[in-house]
This record gives C-alpha cells, sequence and structure tokens, in this order.
C-alpha cells in the first residue's frame, strides 16, 4: 500500500461568474443568431464560477496556437511550482526527498515537460525518477495516483510527487461553433493540483495525519470501439475538442461493473464504500455514475460543488475533489473509491481506505 500525505489544490487568480465568461466568449465561437445558444449550454453545465489563466478580455486576441501553447508552459510551470510547493509544505517533506514525480496534462505540450522545469525550481534532486504523460487527459488524475501507487508499491521507502496542470482555456477554438466547441467553452476550468505520497514503508507514513488515506489498489478499462468518443483533433489552430453526447452513456454501461470489480478484490460491496470520489466531468457525467451505482445524491455533493466552483478541471478535476473529500473525510475504516474517465475512451479506478486510529 502507499499512504497519501498532502493533497493540494492551486487555481489562477482570475476567478469570474458564468455570465461573464459566456458574454465575453461567446462571441468569439459564433456569430450572434447562437450566442442565446451559447448561455443556455453553459448554464446547463451548472457552473457558476471559473478561473483562468488568462485576464478575460486577452482571449480575443488569442487566435495562435503557438502563442497558447507557450502562455501553457509559462503559466502552467507557475501554477504547478506553487501546487507542489504547497503539497511538500503540508506533507512536511523537502523537495529533495522526492524520488518520483509523475506529471500529467492534456491541454499543452512541452519538451522538456513541465515536470523536469520544475526540477530547478523547486530544488528536486538531479537523479528524480520523472513519469510525464499527456494522453490519460481527464483521467490524468486518478490514473497518476494509481502509476504512483504502483511504483511505490515496489519500493515502499520511496516519496512521490504527483503533479496535475490544466489550462483549458488556451485551448477554445475561435470561429469552431461546433456543439462540442460550445459545451466545453462552458464547462472547463484551469487550474492544478498536487499530491504527496509515502511508501507503507517510509517513517511518515506512519504519522500521517487521520483524514487522508492509504492507496489500496486500482483498475483501469479501455471501453472498445470508443475512440471518437473524446478527446483531441490537433490541427494549425491547436486542440479541436471531441466531445460526443453519447459519452455520459458509453460510462453508465460499464460502470457497475467495473467499480464491483475492483471491490471484489477486497470483498467489498458498493454498501461498504462511504466516500465517491469522482471526477466532475460535468452534470451528465455525475448522473451516470451516480444511476449506474444507484447511490444517493449525497455520495455526489463534493463533485457537483466542484463542478459549480471551479468547472472541470480535466486531470486536475479528481484532485480537487479529493481534496474536497479531505476537508470532511469519513471515519476511520472507511472505504472509498476515486474515478475519473478520459479518451480511449478510458476509465480509472483507485480504491482508497481510511486507516483506523
Amino acid at each position: 500500500m502507499s499512504r497519501v500525505l498532502a493533497v493540494a489544490p492551486a487555481l489562477p487568480a482570475h476567478v469570474h461568474r458564468q455570465e461573464e465568461i459566456s458574454a465575453v466568449i461567446g462571441p468569439l465561437l459564433a456569430g450572434p443568431a447562437l450566442q442565446a445558444r451559447v448561455r443556455a449550454l453553459h448554464r446547463s453545465s451548472t457552473v457558476r464560477t471559473r478561473h483562468l489563466a488568462l485576464p478575460l478580455e486577452r482571449y480575443a486576441g488569442l487566435t495562435s496556437f503557438g502563442e497558447a501553447n507557450d502562455l501553457f508552459i509559462e503559466l502552467g510551470t507557475d501554477l504547478a511550482e506553487r501546487a507542489a510547493r504547497d503539497a511538500l509544505a503540508r506533507a512536511g517533506l523537502a523537495a529533495a526527498d522526492v524520488d518520483l514525480v509523475v506529471f500529467t496534462s492534456v491541454t499543452g505540450i512541452s519538451a522538456p515537460s513541465i515536470d523536469a522545469l520544475l526540477v530547478p525550481r523547486l530544488g528536486l534532486r538531479e537523479d528524480v525518477r520523472r513519469v510525464p504523460s499527456f494522453g490519460w487527459g481527464c483521467a490524468g488524475g486518478a490514473a497518476g495516483l494509481a502509476t504512483v501507487h504502483d511504483h511505490l508499491a515496489g519500493r515502499p521507502g520511496d516519496v512521490a510527487l504527483l503533479v496535475s496542470v490544466e489550462l483549458c482555456s488556451l485551448t477554445v477554438q475561435h470561429g469552431d461553433d461546433s456543439i462540442a466547441n460550445l459545451v466545453s467553452s462552458g464547462l472547463f476550468g484551469d487550474g492544478a493540483a498536487a499530491v504527496v505520497l509515502v511508501g507503507d514503508a517510509h517513517p511518515a507514513a506512519a504519522g500521517a495525519p487521520a483524514a487522508v488515506p492509504e492507496v489500496v489498489g486500482r483498475r483501469s478499462r479501455i471501453v472498445g470501439g470508443t475512440s471518437d468518443q473524446l478527446g483531441w483533433r490537433i490541427g494549425a489552430g491547436g486542440f479541436r475538442i471531441v466531445l460526443a453526447a453519447g459519452l455520459p452513456e458509453v460510462l453508465r454501461s460499464g460502470l457497475a461493473d467495473d467499480v464491483g470489480a475492483l471491490l471484489e478484490e477486497y470483498d467489498l460491496k458498493v454498501r461498504d464504500v462511504g466516500a465517491w470520489v469522482v471526477h466532475a466531468g460535468g452534470p451528465r457525467i455525475l448522473d451516470a455514475v451516480r444511476d449506474a451505482l444507484d447511490l444517493d445524491e449525497s455520495a455526489l455533493a463534493v463533485s457537483r460543488r466542484s463542478l459549480a466552483e471551479v468547472g472541470n478541471l480535466s486531470s486536475a478535476s479528481v484532485l480537487h475533489v479529493l481534496h474536497g473529500t479531505l476537508d470532511a473525510p469519513p471515519p476511520p475504516g472507511s472505504w472509498g473509491v476515486l474515478m475519473a474517465f478520459g479518451p480511449g475512451v478510458g476509465a480509472e479506478y483507485v480504491l482508497l481506505h481510511w486507516p483506523e486510529a
């Protein structure tokens, strides 16, 4: 097993009500005849506020993929550094203690990747192991947590740092009035998160706060024949969203079997789970999870609140939900399931346990 020591979210300073964003971004996407449609789609997202990487007025002039990606590297590295520093401080560890960094993002590209740029900025060791990932997409927070857990199972004395940064606003496509682009322009926000974990042989594992869980197990699945449901088409203008209307139903169809198989390994049932840490992918995604598992609506309260307050943060979303869950953790001895979904369509599940005092 591995132990979470700290989770630290980070958000850009520019925060706006959804109505303000719709009024400025809507005309960049579509003509006057579609503005009522834009506003309706944005309202239906249930997002109330979002944090943006840039001042709202700057998006009208952001038409170059190269400029957007340069901003992703500059601003994304700053935000990732802030999240990582905060997580390490909360964990009571120094950057030099870190043995592994797993980095995930799907809203910009760089070589060297942002995790490499963090090495001198944070003071990480030059021999730190790095695993940068792009293709996990929105599932990256969960997949990254599972990857760290796998590493710590084999190296139980290590310290690992998971970092996610997503600047979704930099990917909005001007002049693209497709439903997918209109929906995504009202759903996705900008943010980062970092998680510090240790293996169970590390001295910090024994002294971990009661509010933080162990990572016990993981499960992954690629849903066959769904590669056209979610992802990017990358062209001269940058990242163009692929977001199929049938995605919630794709997830709903296999979710109960996936979760059941994960729990069965530990002789558990859905009724034994006291915390559901679900990627805030959108209202229909959360409805699909609720209905597939026959959950009470209150089980998704933290995810619904995260969606309303910051929007869908792609790979960082589920880590923000995890942070919110730790603000009011379940009782000692409780089990939790963390889940997120990304291109593939890929589903990632992580089993959590809050140890007895």
